[in-house]
């Protein structure tokens, strides 16, 4: 069973859910754009057997703050402040698409806190088509104002994100999810060459791939994390 807890990060009061040992080797959880810590439900599960789990609902998102100002880099800021009000050294991280680029950001940054690094179905840092984003009619469970913040970005993203993925010094697996996947898939050699370490599996699922192949995917990110 998971646990629902919340911790104040500067002016932002992040939610988390967690799973597994409280002793146990730290692994963090970065959902993508419109999700929240809920769609790691099975992952978490999966992996707690192992390590603790912490899984963020990433600001504008879920149960955490909508404090009207997004981007990657505040969220990045956002998840070292967590690591240090939980007192978590260096963690495992695992991201999927806009939580991939928080995690390879902190890896960059703080590459000190990040033990190893997953990116599942990750936008790779270089200028893309990204089609305008259509608010839906129905009411959400994320801030509408973080999608063409973020969606912004990864259309046009700082240029030094692609010039410092070499200072990524945790060993690094992407996951993609094959011809399924909405995401372009074109760029990813690209980003893993960029990566002093790192290695790329695909799990042929679509862009959700923890979501829709839970198992195989949690035993990959374990397979990754022992070896």
């Amino acid at each position: 069973m998971d646990d629902h807890s919340v911790v104040d990060v500067g002016d932002v009061r992040l939610a988390y859910r967690t799973w597994g040992d409280p002793f146990g080797a730290p692994v963090v959880l970065l959902h993508g754009l419109g999700g929240s810590s809920a769609t790691w439900e099975d992952t978490g599960r999966a992996l707690g057997h192992d390590w603790r789990v912490y899984a963020l609902d990433l600001r504008g998102h879920g149960e955490s703050d909508w404090p009207d100002e997004y981007s990657f880099e505040l969220m990045r800021d956002d998840v070292l402040g967590f690591l240090d009000e939980l007192e978590l050294d260096r963690v495992g991280v695992v991201g999927h698409s806009m939580g991939g680029v928080v995690g390879y950001l902190l890896a960059q940054e703080h590459a000190d806190r990040v033990e190893r690094l997953v990116l599942e179905e990750t936008p790779p840092p270089y200028p893309r088509e990204v089609a305008e984003p259509e608010r839906p009619e129905r009411p959400v469970d994320y801030d509408w104002n973080v999608v063409p913040a973020i969606k912004n970005e990864i259309r046009e993203p700082a240029p030094e994100w692609a010039e410092r993925l070499g200072e990524i010094v945790a060993p690094t697996l992407i996951v993609t999810g094959g011809p399924d996947s909405s995401m372009p898939q074109d760029r990813i050699p690209d980003m893993a060459a960029g990566i002093p370490d790192c290695r790329v599996i695909t799990i042929p699922a679509g862009h959700t791939v923890h979501a829709l192949e839970p198992g195989q995917f949690s035993a990959a990110v374990s397979d990754f994390f022992t070896s």
